[in-house]
């Protein structure tokens, strides 16, 4: 994206450099041909997929990576549906070898996720940080969903993680940005030492303007997937959460006006007619 501010962005990810900072994800879509328009429509030059057997293949055989053009997008494979630190090591270095045989540029990251339990879908810190240490000990660039704890995130980013990614709120719960100043405390301690030090928010956007929210508070990037491919249009969805990522980004980088109590004249008050005494 070119604006007035700089010249072209790019996302910085470890080694890897990305045009668009929106991520998106390949599940829950109605079919795989909805889902390849909707990720070409939102701009995305990179895609999560989940790399367990059981998620690559669907129940007619069908395998997602059919469906996706390797040679347009970076994959980021991901850990979803593991809970303990153990099995998410071992579908990553799976993912590895996946995306060696493809030739993918993804092969030496990954999305981690260890998540605590069924319901909530919300991680398990200590699982994820023993998980992050590991991988990252085995070559891995490891980007982390983690909960909105600032504690949490810096211990992830002293472990190694290329990028920490605190949740906006529940995974596919559409809530949006529920603790924005947690967000913004999470901002302060990762980039304390290394402002180009890349936090993503991960989980929980719906719509657009909850983008463009996590975009305004300094998050150098969104990922999402519910949001779109449970949309009654994902298509349309997609160009909006295209539009959102890039309008928030330039938002911040623009700078917001100050909130006032009161109001504030937008037209000058020189030259303005004065009644005239009789």
């Amino acid at each position: 994206m070119t604006t007035g501010i700089g010249s072209t962005e790019f996302l910085q990810l470890g080694t890897h450099r990305l045009a668009s900072r929106l991520i998106v994800g390949t599940g829950k879509y109605a079919n795989y041909e909805t889902m390849g328009e909707a990720l070409a429509r939102s701009g995305t030059d990179c895609i999560t997929v989940a790399v367990r057997r059981d998620r690559l293949i669907d129940s007619a055989g069908h395998n997602l990576l059919d469906f996706i053009d390797t040679g347009r997008y970076t994959l980021l494979p991901n850990t979803a549906g593991c809970f303990t630190a153990d099995d998410a090591v071992r579908v990553a270095r799976l993912g590895r070898e996946i995306l060696l045989g493809l030739e993918n540029p993804g092969a030496d990251w990954v999305k981690l996720e260890v998540l605590a339990d069924k319901r909530t879908l919300l991680p398990d810190p200590i699982a994820t940080l023993e998980a992050t240490e590991r991988l990252v000990a085995d070559g891995f660039q490891v980007l982390c969903y983690s909960t909105d704890d600032p504690i949490v995130a810096k211990r992830l980013k002293q472990a190694g993680a290329t990028s920490v990614m605190p949740a906006g709120s529940p995974i596919g719960s559409g809530q949006g940005v529920l603790n924005p100043n947690n967000i913004r405390i999470c901002l302060e301690y990762l980039k304390e030492d290394d402002s180009a030090y890349p936090v993503i928010v991960d989980a929980g956007v719906g719509t657009a303007s909850d983008v463009t929210i996590a975009m305004e508070l300094g998050v150098d990037g969104v990922l999402l997937n519910t949001g779109i491919a449970n949309a009654r249009d994902p298509l349309g969805m997609a160009d909006a959460m295209r539009h959102a990522v890039e309008a928030g980004r330039l938002a911040y980088l623009s700078g917001r006006i100050p909130k006032r109590l009161y109001a504030t004249a937008s037209s000058p008050e020189e030259g303005v007619i004065a009644r005239v005494p009789r």
